[in-house]
């Protein structure tokens, strides 16, 4: 299968972008300033990503709100227009179809964003669930997303955006923003535990939308970052990926999503596989304790006995530690506990640590 580009692809060469496939696409994984300089900027300073691989579809009409009730786990009913709301998708079994983020335009008008690997997989799914009186567009080709993220992001987006048009709670945006007389929808969210931004635009409209933001950002130290930024900063951050903290066979229970099952609506897809079940796995957060780096799908000991796997790892730039989440069996997962990994046949100690690892301010 032949990758596509973004409607950046150009602009992320021009800057030196060390490109490589993912989920589909040909994405920088860094540019020359590296992971960890990336990786710093956003916690420090700002960072600009280039997020148009995710998926978005629309849903529109009079069974528009009883459709996504009935497809998530999390429950739409209360919402307000121009709210952003998250959720698993679950199979009848209960597993993670995926995970995604809903935006109520209004009651009869929501966007919902799918992760980049999964879009095929997601909008079939989706199809194939639709009843009664809705429209369902799969926009994902025709629109571009960028993700501003960090401590000046609001700063450089005030150099392009009026007051009244910046989304000011977490969680929310604007459907119809001018970003510097481009029409974007501005939400105020983001996947690396900062403060920032995310803005959805036509596909046409990219090339000006990274320029423009760029060069808002220049005395304020905006670089641009890449995949390998966007993992590290998700997982100091903990927060979950799909295909490594949730998959077809991990329910949101197990891996820490209760808050987002909504158990006391009339219905949804999985919640009778939920109805009974009691996790026997759980997510967990592991500091390495001795000497070397704990990475994804390696197993986890407790005084000799395997009681699970890791999920992701790697070494975390502004904590100055090597880090994992892990999934294993619920009975071991206090806090405080120390277990080894298995890593190429040594096995390196670590602890079981409070999540998230990072929290902003």
């Amino acid at each position: 299968m032949m990758e596509k580009k973004t409607p950046l692809y150009d602009a992320h060469v021009a800057l030196h972008g060390k490109i490589v496939p993912f989920a589909g696409f040909l994405l920088p994984v860094q540019y020359p300033s590296g992971v960890i300089a990336e990786h710093m900027a956003v916690r420090t300073k700002a960072g600009l990503f280039d997020v148009s691989h995710m998926g978005e579809v629309m849903y529109e009409g009079p069974d528009a709100l009883r459709n996504l009730n009935m497809l998530l786990s999390n429950d739409f009913t209360n919402m307000v227009d121009g709210q952003v709301r998250y959720s698993p998708m679950l199979n009848e079994q209960g597993g993670i179809v995926d995970d995604l983020i809903v935006y109520r335009h209004h009651q009869d008008k929501y966007m919902v964003v799918i992760n980049a690997g999964n879009c095929e997989k997601d909008v079939a799914w989706m199809r194939s669930k639709l009843f009664g009186d809705v429209q369902f567009t799969d926009l994902s080709d025709s629109l571009c997303e960028l993700a501003l993220q960090g401590p000046n992001a609001k700063a450089i987006l005030s150099k392009l955006v009026s007051p009244e048009q910046m989304p000011t709670k977490y969680y929310h945006f604007v459907p119809e923003a001018d970003v510097g007389g481009i029409r974007c929808v501005l939400s105020r969210t983001g996947y690396t535990g900062e403060h920032g931004y995310e803005l959805y635009a036509s596909a046409e409209d990219a090339p000006r939308l990274w320029a423009m933001l760029m060069e808002a950002g220049e005395a304020l130290e905006l670089i641009p970052c890449g995949l390998g930024a966007r993992d590290t900063l998700r997982l100091e951050a903990s927060m979950p990926l799909y295909g490594h903290e949730m998959d077809d066979e991990i329910s949101p229970l197990e891996t820490g999503l209760s808050w987002a099952v909504k158990m006391d609506k009339p219905d949804f897809i999985g919640k009778q596989a939920l109805a009974g079940h009691t996790p026997l796995r759980a997510r967990v957060g592991l500091k390495v304790t001795g000497k070397g780096i704990v990475r994804e799908h390696q197993d986890v000991y407790l005084d000799g006995v395997k009681i699970g796997q890791t999920t992701s790892g790697t070494h975390l730039p502004h904590l100055g530690g090597a880090y994992a989440m892990a999934l294993i069996d619920s009975a071991h997962a206090e806090q405080g506990t120390t277990l080894e990994v298995d890593v190429r046949g040594r096995r390196i100690p670590v602890e079981i640590v409070a999540l998230p690892f990072y929290k902003r301010g």
